[in-house]
């Protein structure tokens, strides 16, 4: 899952980062209204966690822009005013959730992951595909029953495809989702290839099915062959 952490006080939106990167997330950074609308426009995001007071802007109408063009897009307002009207606002203007300052890191990731599970997940505590299913959870796979020994990044790569089945998705799309920002760096993709090697052949080690086709030209789709 892939995340925008929009939040203008530079530690707290380390902490989050770093917090939310050991659960498992990719996270991208955004320390003002500028630099979030301009990620916004550029990437998808799974979740956004964002500030409402920021030094050039206000976080509600970047709430607003998200609900009106990524209306997938999941929302969890977080910011210091524990004011009512506030609170409101934002959750009629589209937001899922709404946490308070200070809060503690850990009850955040829980409330990300039931956004995840009643937006992306329609409310189901795992993902099941035929006979492969996931749990987000502990962030582990069986096929058929066998619990598959994922790396990080193929666990996050099966699950990207899953709940984008029956999407063509680019080389460019799988490699900016896995590694955000840092993707800027790299020269090309083939590290994607070698991921989605080892992710096919272990489903297959397992007695799955490979339902990952290879779409020439423009990518891969996940689907029920």
């Amino acid at each position: 899952m892939k995340l925008l952490i929009v939040e203008d006080e530079k530690q707290l939106l380390q902490s989050i980062s770093q917090y939310l990167q050991k659960e498992g997330f990719v996270c991208e950074q955004a320390s003002d209204y500028f630099t979030a609308e301009e990620k916004l426009t550029l990437y998808e995001y799974d979740i956004v966690v964002l500030d409402i007071t920021l030094p050039d802007g206000n976080g509600l109408d970047l709430l607003n822009m998200i609900r009106k063009e990524y209306q997938q897009t999941g929302i969890m307002i977080v910011s210091a005013r524990n004011s009512l009207d506030d609170k409101l606002k934002g959750l009629d203007l589209g937001a899922d959730d709404y946490i308070t300052k200070p809060f503690h890191l850990a009850e955040l990731n829980s409330r990300i992951n039931a956004i995840i599970r009643r937006r992306i997940f329609q409310g189901q505590s795992n993902i099941i595909f035929n006979e492969i299913e996931i749990d987000p959870t502990a962030k582990e796979v069986t096929v058929n029953n066998n619990l598959l020994d994922l790396t990080k990044k193929e666990y996050m790569l099966l699950l990207y495809f899953i709940t984008n089945k029956n999407r063509v998705l680019t080389k460019e799309a799988i490699a900016e989702h896995l590694w955000g920002d840092n993707i800027d760096m790299v020269d090309n993709f083939d590290f994607v290839y070698t991921h989605i090697k080892n992710m096919r052949k272990k489903i297959e080690v397992a007695g799955g099915t490979d339902y990952l086709l290879n779409i020439y030209g423009m990518g891969y789709k996940y689907t029920n062959r």
